[in-house]
């Protein structure tokens, strides 16, 4: 098994085992993706899961025009007020049995998935959202996805974040797109929240950063 597919394999598998044992009470709590709860989450999870295994079913022309890093670019935090996907997603969501539901299409989704990346090279070409990657910087979008999402849903509530892999995945990820390291006094959750815009930057973070303090959230 290759770097990208296990690291994939742990991030699904681990959003797999939260979502699985949250109540359907915790499945409105507050997320750490603002206005969403963890049904909406594990909705739009899912979605991905399903963009990932026709992805990795539908082989692409080459050259590749983007990479892990890169695909991240084109995808800012939502302007203030902007809630059509969130709406769209809720909508979707509570058709499919709310949380109880959905936890289980994710868990038989995102195997099938990981499958799907087994039976693939690493440098095979796919396309998804009208880009094409290599499979293993694919699987690194998807594996900083859930990972982000992960630390989303636990936010408030006692269930295990995700694990050191993934979450130094999207590190990786986050440092090549501010061009230099995060401070190294965060710890890689912390750089997963405040790369992204989920927790401000502090005074403190700032003056380390410098003129690097004007590109966060490196994306949202």
């Amino acid at each position: 098994m290759h770097d990208s597919l296990r690291l994939l394999t742990t991030a699904y598998r681990d959003v797999a085992a939260v979502l699985g044992a949250l109540t359907p009470a915790e499945g409105f709590e507050r997320t750490g993706c603002a206005g969403w709860t963890p049904v909406d989450l594990g909705f739009h999870m899912l979605s991905d899961a399903r963009r990932a295994l026709v992805a990795l079913n539908t082989p692409a022309a080459g050259p590749a025009d983007t990479d892990a890093v890169d695909y991240w670019t084109a995808w800012r935090p939502p302007e203030p007020g902007d809630e059509a996907e969130l709406w769209s997603t809720r909508i979707a969501a509570s058709v499919h049995g709310g949380l109880p539901g959905i936890s289980a299409r994710y868990a038989e989704t995102s195997a099938a998935a990981l499958v799907a990346a087994g039976r693939v090279a690493p440098d095979d070409l796919v396309g998804t959202q009208g880009r094409v990657l290599t499979v293993a910087d694919f699987l690194s979008t998807l594996t900083v996805e859930a990972a982000v999402h992960h630390l989303d849903l636990v936010l408030r509530l006692d269930r295990p974040g995700p694990a050191a892999g993934p979450l130094g995945e999207v590190r990786r990820v986050l440092e090549g797109l501010l061009g230099s390291p995060l401070p190294a006094r965060w710890d890689d959750a912390t750089a997963a929240r405040r790369g992204t815009g989920r927790e401000p930057l502090t005074a403190e973070d700032r003056a380390e950063l410098g003129g690097a303090a004007a590109h966060f959230p490196l994306f949202g």
